[in-house]
């Protein structure tokens, strides 16, 4: 193996190689998969000089810790956390160097739940139907990383940006998403419709990237039986029958038999991937455009 790569130390909860992923698969039963707060993934390539859709690494809650077989620019953003080179520590969200053979930690998520890692010439696994992302749904793309895991490098690419501060949004003390109407929104009663769009709702412990799962008040339906298996979007607020609305991301199945009862806005995401358990949830209903 070329010396271009990167060895895992630890793993950390759940470490993923993520990038755009890859859509335009859905009616083959492929979801999108890739990063889940995907301006955060864009900002660490930009800062080590890799294109946008460079591969790069997702964590979860709990961090990482890297070994470069070669001199590696990197940069660490999304959710807020302690950076160091071999116990020493280094800047969160701008571009460092790290020698051949330094340990790079990515400490503990401060605030929010994903951390993306940005290595200059990005994460050079072998990309599936266009994309290296890993999709824990249909098991596309490379595993989650284990440690001792190798993971080849590209050759860097553009000189990494030189910058004293690179703004990244906080994680949100209360999400705010906001939803249009459902194909199935009228399969749920008038005080459910009010309830959804009135009422608080907490992010589950139970969520994870195929979707943000909700504790809070049921949504009873209007209707019984169940429909048959349709297409599902990224974003689709499905409502399971004990009545707790789950939000897709973006490695959701693509086809449900659970009502739609709304769809969040895209832009909404990014945010919604950094909300920590417990997090207040609120729905904000707006016009489809």
């Amino acid at each position: 193996m070329t010396d271009r790569a990167l060895a895992v130390v630890r793993a950390g909860a759940l470490t993923t190689v993520q990038d755009r992923g890859r859509p335009g698969h859905a009616h083959v039963g492929v979801p999108r998969s890739g990063a889940l707060d995907a301006p955060a993934a864009a900002l660490v390539n930009r800062l080590v000089g890799n294109p946008p859709g460079a591969a790069v690494l997702e964590t979860t809650l709990t961090g990482c810790a890297l070994r470069p077989r070669c001199p590696v620019t990197v940069a660490v953003g999304g959710a807020p956390c302690r950076v160091t080179v071999d116990g020493r520590p280094v800047p969160w969200g701008a571009p460092v160097d790290v020698p051949a053979g330094a340990l790079l930690e990515v400490g503990a998520a401060e605030a929010g739940v994903r951390a993306y890692v940005g290595v200059s010439g990005g994460v050079l696994v072998e990309p599936v139907l266009g994309s290296r992302s890993t999709d824990l749904l249909s098991g596309l793309g490379p595993p989650p990383l284990a440690d001792g895991t190798v993971l080849p490098l590209g050759r860097p690419g553009e000189p990494p940006a030189r910058v004293d501060v690179a703004p990244q949004p906080a994680p949100a003390a209360e999400l705010v998403l906001r939803v249009t109407p459902g194909p199935r929104f009228d399969w749920f009663t008038p005080e459910a419709l009010r309830v959804f769009t009135t009422l608080p709702y907490r992010v589950s412990s139970a969520s994870n990237r195929i979707g943000l799962r909700l504790d809070g008040p049921a949504l009873p339906r209007s209707r019984t039986g169940e429909l048959p298996s349709e297409g599902m979007v990224l974003g689709a607020v499905q409502v399971p029958p004990e009545g707790g609305p789950v939000v897709f991301l973006a490695d959701h199945p693509t086809t449900g038999g659970y009502p739609v009862i709304g769809v969040v806005r895209a832009a909404d995401l990014p945010a919604a991937a950094q909300a920590a358990p417990g997090t207040p949830v609120r729905f904000t209903a707006v016009r489809r455009r």
